[in-house]
């Protein structure tokens, strides 16, 4: 594990892939500057903010922290500060909360969904158990409120309505959809509480503490949500990956957990009228509720590799590519330059990633 802050971020023209900077217009490069510059200040504040006098708390809190990580909350919260007067200290403050908040959700997660990995490492409850990963991640949560309480009400009811979006994401995805609810819709509405809320509050944070024009707000936050859907769909079909070493999960992760994906619910809405179908349904669904050895191992895995090559998960991708560019569509108020395209390119980026 890197416990070098600057090795563990990712600069935004490398994110973009903007790999020949000499290309860039000057607008462009003080955009690049910006942002690096306000990544690296960040990251070090998230080293002083999770550094803890109780020695077991420390390592906890840090766990994931310093396991590395996209970064992709405060980058897009430094991209929308560019509309106004930059990287401001509270700018600064609202990404760490923000980010803080975000590393609190994955301790959660990961034990909501039984995930042995993250990140490339064993995930935090299979090294300390169930529950001291549920409290540190109530400890991330708590320091996340404080650092938004210095920035006042605004900040405050931000973080408070983020929060009961993430916790009621989580609870409907655990409970399912109504007998009389459609399972898509849920499952995207799940996506947007669980993933798109916190990336639009980064998006929103971005405008409100660089004091941008708030006409920019609603288009920012309209964009967030559905880059953050655009995201987790890119996430269904990465779950079915092959190649562990890049993505740091294993394959299937989330069906062996028992977890919706858009993938799986396309593919049973087809097995209603599909025999081919309900016959890989089936094999999924009886494998991933199983202890998965031998030739049950491998049938689990040539399953997962039927279902990656199955027309449903191109549908998902589609699916993902379309709320992407719906994202894009909700830049339109924003003014032209490198900013906007800067946040375009960052839309089309979350759905050309392999990890």
């Amino acid at each position: 594990m890197n416990h070098a802050p600057e090795a563990r971020i990712t600069s935004l023209s490398q994110h973009l892939g903007l790999t020949e900077r000499i290309f860039a217009s000057p607008a462009t490069k003080k955009l690049l500057h910006e942002v690096d510059a306000g990544l690296v200040r960040i990251e070090a504040g998230l080293e002083k903010q999770l550094a803890y006098t109780d020695s077991v708390a420390d390592s906890m809190s840090r766990y994931l922290l310093e396991a590395g990580g996209k970064r992709i909350r405060p980058m897009l919260l430094l991209l929308t500060a560019q509309l106004g007067e930059g990287t401001t200290p509270e700018v600064v403050l609202a990404a760490e909360a923000i980010e803080i908040t975000h590393l609190g959700s994955l301790y959660h997660d990961d034990v909501m969904d039984e995930s042995d990995k993250r990140r490339g490492v064993p995930s935090a409850h299979t090294v300390w158990g169930n529950s001291a990963a549920i409290l540190t991640g109530d400890l991330l949560f708590a320091r996340a409120s404080q650092i938004m309480a210095e920035l006042g009400e605004r900040a405050i009811q931000l973080q408070a309505s983020t929060f009961e979006r993430l916790v009621l994401g989580q609870l409907h995805e655990t409970v399912g959809p109504r007998e009389d609810e459609d399972i898509e819709a849920h499952y995207i509405q799940v996506l947007s509480d669980k993933t798109g809320s916190l990336i639009a509050a980064a998006a929103r944070t971005g405008v409100i503490f660089s004091h941008a024009d708030p006409i920019y707000e609603d288009a920012v936050v309209e964009y967030g949500e559905k880059v953050g859907i655009a995201f987790q769909l890119i996430d269904d079909v990465i779950d079915l990956s092959p190649a562990p070493e890049e993505t740091g999960k294993v394959p299937g992760t989330d069906l062996r957990a028992g977890v919706a994906t858009l993938p799986m619910i396309y593919l049973r809405r087809l097995a209603e009228t599909d025999p081919e179908a309900a016959a890989l349904v089936a094999r999924i669904e009886t494998d991933s509720e199983a202890e998965l050895t031998g030739a049950a191992a491998e049938d689990f895995t040539a399953a997962i590799a039927a279902l990656r090559a199955h027309e449903v998960t191109a549908r998902t991708l589609a699916a993902a590519h379309r709320w992407s560019a719906e994202a894009v569509a909700a830049l339109a108020p924003l003014p032209k330059g490198p900013v906007k395209d800067a946040l375009v390119r960052f839309a089309e980026t979350i759905v050309e990633r392999s990890s």
